[in-house]
């Protein structure tokens, strides 16, 4: 049996395509894509429902809780606000391929906002060079996506300006030794990992 506590919720970064995949297998897996396609069924106006049917709608509200849930986890605030109809978890996924499925105007959006992520980069105290790299390079491969060219120099460039201060003397020694422009990335983080297993 799957392990639900593996299953996590996907986060909205921006590219739909890759998103919607996952959230539909988690759904699916969930055994709620129904609540999606084709949605819950509401009973017509003026006719009676048996006991046996009500309680079978009131389950699929609360599935339908459920499942917004999971879309109001995967993304963030400024995502939520454009979505103007929350009433059905429908209703905010059909809102969400409206808004994001191949619109060029939020690719520009994203591309600005990767831009930005790149730019005030740095490391944090608790993180390692490995998981450093794997953020960098995770932003850097979605700007390259969205249709920007980045070049390995400025990926370089970049990671030994956001360095902690205790890489200070290695990046000077980099800087000093090496012509950064020719070093790749991979040369890049195999030099601070053996700095780093130094200060440990």
């Amino acid at each position: 049996m799957m392990n639900d506590d593996k299953m996590k919720v996907p986060i909205f970064d921006g590219h739909y395509e890759h998103w919607s995949e996952m959230m539909e297998n988690l759904l699916h897996a969930k055994q709620v894509w129904n609540l999606i396609d084709p949605g819950i069924r509401q009973p017509a106006v003026g006719i009676a429902q048996s006991d046996a049917e009500k309680k079978k709608l009131e389950e699929l509200h609360i599935k339908n809780l459920q499942v917004k849930h999971y879309f109001y986890q995967a993304i963030d605030r400024v995502t939520f606000e454009q979505i103007m109809d929350r009433k059905t978890s429908k209703a905010v996924w059909d809102s969400m391929k409206q808004r994001f499925a191949g619109n060029e105007r939020v690719k520009r959006y994203m591309l600005q906002k990767l831009r930005s992520d790149f730019e005030i980069l740095e490391i944090k105290a608790n993180k390692t060079i490995s998981k450093y790299f794997v953020r960098v390079l995770t932003i850097s491969n979605q700007i390259k996506i969205n249709g920007e060219l980045i070049f390995d120099v400025k990926i370089v460039e970049n990671i030994l300006k956001t360095l902690a201060d205790k890489y200070i003397y290695v990046v000077v020694s980099i800087e000093e030794s090496k012509n950064v422009d020719e070093m790749s990335i991979e040369e890049l983080q195999s030099t601070l990992m053996v700095h780093e297993q130094k200060f440990k």
